[in-house]
């Protein structure tokens, strides 16, 4: 979200998809749980690019992250996407591309506060038979010494000088109304204006759409808000070996990602417009990668140098440029980053389910939330309560669980295993070499179980 006093602050104008994502660069989003972490080498290095064909070498976790999220700002840039209305049902977790200007006085008409009595001069006052309501039409003003019954968010009467809560008031045998405490002027009455006025800027572009945003918008009078599209993300499911239903037998095994990935692809901000299973199939692969025209293709498997392993021919024979081909982190090393066209990207996950999540997190997080324009979440450290072993090279990716003493590794971490990451609220980033018990960890929370708004699964 952006701060006060930026441009976003200024201009009333809408900005196309870029200006967004620039905005939300310059302004990055608040902390969540705790201190940035410290020495993140590597982020502002530029990565190796190499054609397809190249020899090359696994790229650092760190970088490999920081090229995803550069290859998307390039990617927004090229594509120059327009901005997009969005009815206030759909738009939660978009990015607002135009800054969110009330459309009327907040509350438009002086409103009570409380149930009770809305009051004209001193009292005791004499009570009117009937009352004012909520949603009905302006009553008929006061006269000194007269009540009226009054329902929170009715219209205040003219000349009402105080609201009466119905807890501190008291009727006497004549009906008249008497104060149980002291009563002062514009007592629990809403003014017109009081939070704002129509056209005050309530929220500046590169905002994220939360449920308060969405209730602030429709209370200043909005239908619609005009945001940054989502990614559009195309999946393509490898491997003759899976099965969609059933138990396991005869080799085949059930597919995991192809249940999993578009969910988690849509709560990291994407819109998920096909799931296809590809098999093991060269040419099948070939046709639906150059016939999508998405933002983002994710491919699942394939991405080794087995013999039906084809995403790396088929990256060859399109002329594709690889920008991330392996990247030194467990599980997940063989997952890859490609640039099909200028507006268009692949990201190539390994096929076991613990390191397609580990490939999603490195590579296709940073690079969906900049093209959604949505804020970079600040790194966050704990300590962990048990020692992790570590690799030898690469940094590791371990669930772990959120307790009053800190990250706690969970077991069943293996690539092939999900059982770990299922019970799990983040992703301890462990170093080469390992953790010792109590060493502060990065964390890489999941989408769900940091409350945020990336739950939005549908």
């Amino acid at each position: 979200m952006t701060s006060p006093g930026t441009r976003a602050d200024t201009e009333a104008e809408d900005l196309d998809v870029e200006e967004a994502l620039a905005l939300v660069k310059e302004n990055p989003g608040p902390a969540h749980r705790g201190p940035a972490h410290p020495g993140r080498g590597g982020h502002g290095a530029p990565a190796p690019h190499h054609p397809a064909d190249s020899h090359h070498r696994a790229t650092p976790w760190p970088e490999a992250r920081a090229t995803a999220e550069r290859a998307a700002r390039a990617a927004a840039r090229a594509a120059r996407r327009t901005p997009v209305a969005v009815p206030l049902d759909a738009a939660l977790g978009l990015t607002l591309a135009a800054p969110l200007a009330a459309l009327t006085d907040l509350p438009s008409f002086d409103t009570s506060a409380m149930d009770g009595w809305a009051l004209a001069g001193p009292g005791p006052w004499e009570v009117r038979d009937e009352g004012v309501l909520a949603g009905h039409a302006e009553p008929a003003p006061l006269t000194d010494g007269e009540a009226v019954r009054i329902a929170t968010g009715a219209r205040i009467p003219a000349d009402t000088t105080a609201v009466l809560r119905t807890e501190h008031g008291r009727t006497d045998e004549r009906g008249r109304l008497h104060p149980t405490r002291e009563v002062g002027h514009g007592q629990d009455i809403r003014p017109r204006g009081q939070e704002c006025r129509s056209g005050d800027q309530l929220l500046p572009v590169g905002t994220l759409a939360t449920p308060a945003v969405l209730g602030l918008a429709a209370a200043a009078g909005y239908d619609t808000l005009t945001a940054v599209p989502r990614p559009r993300v195309d999946v393509l499911v490898l491997g003759d070996e899976l099965l969609t239903e059933g138990l396991p037998h005869d080799g085949l095994i059930r597919d995991a990602l192809g249940p999993m990935l578009p969910p988690w692809l849509r709560a990291l901000g994407a819109e998920v417009r096909a799931v296809r299973r590809i098999g093991d199939d060269a040419k099948a692969l070939h046709r639906a990668v150059t016939a999508s025209d998405a933002d983002l293709i994710v491919t699942t498997g394939g991405t080794a140098a087995g013999p039906v392993d084809h995403v790396h021919p088929t990256l060859r024979r399109i002329g594709a440029e690889l920008l991330v081909d392996g990247v030194e982190v467990r599980p997940g090393h063989p997952m890859l980053l490609a640039r099909l066209r200028d507006d268009q990207h692949l990201v190539g996950l390994p096929g076991n389910p613990l390191a397609a999540v580990s490939g999603l997190l490195t590579l296709a997080e940073p690079l969906l939330r900049t093209l959604a324009a949505r804020p970079a979440p600040e790194p966050y450290m704990l300590p962990l309560r048990d020692a992790v072993h570590g690799h030898p090279y690469d940094t590791r990716l371990v669930p772990v669980v959120l307790r009053d003493e800190g990250a706690v590794p969970l077991h069943y971490n293996g690539p092939a295993m999900l059982r770990g990451v299922a019970a799990a609220d983040a992703l301890a980033v462990v170093p080469p070499g390992g953790a010792r018990s109590g060493q502060e960890a990065e964390l890489l929370d999941l989408p769900w179980a940091a409350g945020g708004i990336g739950v939005c699964f549908t």
